[in-house]
């Protein structure tokens, strides 16, 4: 199964039961711009989920790990762990390196209160 998404949304078919039937699982991708940054989401559940480690190496690259870490404990956002075919879809759109094993995935709201918290920190662009 190859997945293509250049900057637009795409369905991702949920798994099949043996009986035929989907389950619920269907989630969108795409792409996201923000501080002027595109990021990859998956749009589960009607929440943007965006990869931890893409927000942590693409937004977030000035700041030290254990910075964001600590300000994310004071804001009480939690991450979550994403499924195998969340996972395969994340490579797909290069959101995460091919060769990851697991990943995180933090919602855009966290996300929007995780920027503003951490304005300060990085250097103007």
């Amino acid at each position: 199964m190859f997945l293509t998404c250049e900057g637009t949304l795409g369905i991702v078919p949920a798994t099949m039961d043996y009986r035929g039937q989907a389950r619920p699982g269907h989630f969108h991708a795409g792409y996201q711009q923000i501080q002027g940054i595109n990021l990859g989401y998956l749009q589960i559940g009607g929440t943007q989920m965006f990869a931890l480690a893409q927000v942590l190496s693409d937004l977030f690259k000035d700041i030290p790990r254990t910075t964001i870490s600590k300000k994310m404990e004071t804001l009480k956002i939690k991450s979550r762990r994403c499924d195998l075919a969340e996972l395969r879809t994340l490579k797909a759109i290069h959101s995460v390196p091919t060769r990851a094993v697991k990943c995180s995935l933090i919602s855009k709201a966290d996300l929007e209160a995780l920027c503003t918290s951490c304005e300060s920190l990085s250097p103007r662009r």
